[in-house]
């Protein structure tokens, strides 16, 4: 369907009835909470609340990992909001199990969520058992390395264009008084770096084998071993970094006080904020510049089930809001992640987002690790990782205790 005939009837058929006529206040808790999230997350306010309804933002400080919990407690213990963020994969799954989430299915096919939403893999992990539980908002890849070109000036020495340049670099680094790479203490950041480093160094194939197939001996193998070598080169060029949350760190390379960070294009949204310009002031390298793959991560949001008959008519609004064209531009234009829609105009993103959108374009996407592993083995990775970066740990005793998780993965 041609853009502007989606948009008109979307405007026509769902938003005007639905939010006029059942007007309601909706809590959405999420844990979008730097200034370039929170940027983001305005627009889908915006949006949601001109239809005639109200988003009453529950937005929970720190991260997914703090955030989750106290999620899923207030469903399980019976005080349930009005829709959630979750990242679309495996982390709602027991909720769903449980009959505590909203089957969206009938919404999703009345507005063609089938043919709309870019890859397909997105609706997959929204849907179980044949139904579908979540509205993607957005592709968010975690296989980025952000750079600062003023860091490399002050150093001495050329922006890197590749992991192996970057690693070449780090004692210039140093010596100008330059954390090489900002990593913060949470755990999350920590595994991400080595998820993103895992598909990078040993390509698609062995993440796929690892992740996906949980075959705990290649996880043991030699190419995984290559891969904890760069992460003891990660772990070394990161001391020094001394913050906690992610946006601490990319700030460190806002600044010139870090020469990179590994992170997800989240990151894009703090550079925005800054008022820094993609290309002139700092530099993104997709896949580490070795392998660029777009992950079909992200975010989506999930809905509780509600006894009250206006809250739960304004959660179909809320989500057909959320992949309305308007707002999927408005929203990841800020946000820096990259449409779950393939029909939207994104003239204006910068040339990170462009790169991203290129690589999304040929297809060279994969499965992240939120869709191919349950949170209990994402927990058990992510706290290897936390302590492995904290600690003096040998890279062949991480790598065995790595095995030993997918081993054990589901």
């Amino acid at each position: 369907m041609k853009l502007r005939l989606l948009a008109a009837a979307l405007a026509a058929t769902v938003v005007l009835p639905l939010g006029i006529a059942n007007a309601a206040d909706l809590e959405v808790t999420h844990w979008w909470t730097s200034g370039g999230e929170a940027a983001a997350v305005a627009e889908l306010a915006k949006a949601f609340d001109a239809t005639g309804n109200k988003w009453v933002d529950g937005a929970i400080a720190g991260s997914g990992g703090t955030a989750r919990p106290i999620m899923v407690s207030r469903i399980t213990g019976g005080d349930p909001m009005g829709a959630t963020q979750f990242n679309h994969g495996r982390q709602a799954e027991e909720l769903v199990q449980a009959g505590l989430m909203r089957d969206l299915t009938d919404v999703a096919t009345k507005e063609h969520w089938k043919d709309i939403i870019k890859p397909a893999s997105l609706l997959d992990s929204c849907t179980i058992d044949g139904k579908i539980y979540c509205a993607p908002v957005n592709i968010h890849s975690w296989q980025w390395l952000w750079l600062s070109n003023a860091a490399f000036k002050t150093a001495g020495v050329e922006v890197p264009k590749n992991w192996d340049e970057f690693v070449a670099a780090a004692p210039a680094l140093e010596k100008a008084g330059i954390v090489p790479l900002a990593i913060g203490g949470q755990p999350w950041q920590s595994a991400g770096a080595f998820d993103v480093l895992i598909l990078a160094l040993s390509g698609k194939d062995t993440f796929l084998k690892v992740f996906g197939d949980k075959d705990a001996e290649v996880a043991a193998g030699p190419e995984i071993a290559k891969v904890f070598k760069a992460a003891d080169d990660a772990r070394r060029m990161s001391k020094g970094t001394n913050v906690q949350d992610w946006n601490q760190a990319t700030n460190m390379v806002i600044t010139g006080k870090a020469g990179g960070q590994i992170m997800g294009d989240w990151a894009q949204g703090e550079f925005q904020l800054a008022g820094q310009k993609a290309g002139v002031d700092y530099t993104c390298l997709p896949g580490l510049g070795v392998n660029p793959v777009i992950a079909t991560g992200g975010d989506a949001f999930y809905f509780p089930l509600l006894k009250d008959a206006e809250k739960s008519k304004a959660q179909e609004v809320l989500a057909s809001t959320l992949l309305d064209p308007k707002t999927q531009v408005a929203f990841n234009l800020k946000k820096g992640s990259l449409p779950v829609r393939g029909d939207v105009d994104l003239g204006a993103a910068n040339d990170c987002m462009k790169k991203g959108l290129e690589i999304l374009a040929k297809g060279d996407v994969i499965q992240w690790t939120d869709q191919l592993l349950s949170a209990d083995s994402q927990k058990q990775k992510e706290d290897l990782f936390s302590e492995f970066f904290a600690s003096s740990m040998t890279s062949e005793d991480a790598q065995k205790r790595f095995a030993e998780i997918i081993a054990s993965a589901d």
